[in-house]
């Protein structure tokens, strides 16, 4: 039995060192990162039962993947291996990360084309078996942004979990590097009556989904959570099977200095964790993953909505202070921040 599976691409990840260009280096940082799998590595290190069901070449890069989740505690037998064919007609991805500092933003360039996932087929994945018993499915709008045909299967796997009495998360993950905001929208909306959980920040919900927070300005920052409460109502009102509806809100005053905030909205009342001023970002990648790790984690365990975007959003702005995608936080520590405990060293 899994507390939670994830599906979703997973992809070589290659950082330049010290804040500098790709141009510049000599050597670059290897670890593995992607949306789902971030979620089911976070909910493992914190103490679920986690899978990730994929498509991967058998090559270096899909093995390297394959270890890096079981290092880490993520049941990886889901998997369905292509074999490769030494041509490259089917690829696992890579991407390429400049970390910003100051007045630069960080920087992501996507070397995933052809990958193993994007050409996987209805029926390929055997949902049913992988369901049997599992409390929690997680999947993000990455996943069907790949291909047509991976948008196909993740509709099929939202409506198999659905039909397991599985609960189902979707975190909209919005990226303008992989389709058109139309393209988006007309995915999206076919996925909503099969989710309980919709996770995403103020970008996301305008571009997937089309509804446009008040006062959003065209960097997405200073947002009010007013007038997020607003959007997140159309959003239920629109799609009543949806129990919850999580954000995440930015102020990204420079490349290192951050506000970070959470907000829950349970269908009836709103839940704020407190805000995280000047948080100091070590690696900003993988943040909302930490978000939506954090909530499923509280969830699971019975936590009522304001712990749960309490420690969602402690756990969350730890991740900031780790390099990588994944979050090293522990529970103990999660909790600390969110009760804004003391950063003097721990001895």
């Amino acid at each position: 039995m899994y507390d939670l599976v994830a599906f979703g691409e997973a992809m070589i990840r290659l950082t330049a060192p010290e804040y500098m260009r790709l141009e510049q280096v000599s050597s670059l940082s290897i670890t593995a990162g992607g949306a789902e799998m971030n979620v089911a590595v976070n909910a493992a290190q914190l103490g679920l039962k986690t899978a990730w069901v994929s498509r991967l070449v058998d090559n270096w890069s899909g093995r390297y993947i394959q270890n890096k989740g079981r290092e880490l505690g993520v049941d990886m037998s889901n998997i369905v291996w292509v074999d490769f064919d030494g041509v490259g007609f089917e690829r696992n991805g890579f991407y390429h990360l400049e970390m910003g500092a100051g007045p630069r933003a960080s920087s992501v360039t996507y070397d995933r084309g052809h990958s193993a996932i994007s050409k996987v087929k209805p029926g390929e994945i055997k949902w049913d078996t992988i369901f049997q018993d599992a409390r929690w499915f997680h999947l993000s709008g990455i996943t069907p942004a790949l291909s047509v045909s991976a948008a196909t299967v993740s509709a099929e796997a939202l409506q198999a979990a659905q039909a397991a009495g599985v609960k189902t998360s979707y975190d909209l993950n919005f990226r303008s590097k992989l389709w058109s905001a139309d393209e988006a929208q007309a995915v999206n909306k076919q996925m909503m009556d099969h989710i309980n959980v919709l996770i995403g920040n103020e970008e996301d919900f305008e571009k997937s989904l089309g509804f446009t927070a008040e006062g959003t300005t065209e960097s997405y920052s200073k947002l009010e959570p007013d007038s997020y409460k607003e959007v997140a109502q159309r959003v239920k009102e629109t799609y009543p099977n949806i129990e919850m509806i999580g954000t995440t809100l930015r102020d990204a005053k420079t490349g290192w200095l951050n506000d970070w905030r959470t907000l829950l909205y349970d269908g009836e009342d709103f839940y704020l964790s407190r805000i995280y001023e000047n948080l100091e970002l070590v690696d900003r990648v993988g943040g909302g993953d930490s978000f939506s790790s954090g909530l499923i984690f509280s969830l699971l365990n019975g936590k009522s909505s304001q712990e749960a975007v309490d420690f969602a959003g402690g756990y969350s702005a730890l991740a900031h202070t780790f390099p990588g995608d994944f979050n090293w936080a522990t529970v103990a520590e999660a909790e600390k921040a969110m009760q804004a405990g003391s950063v003097r060293i721990s001895r």
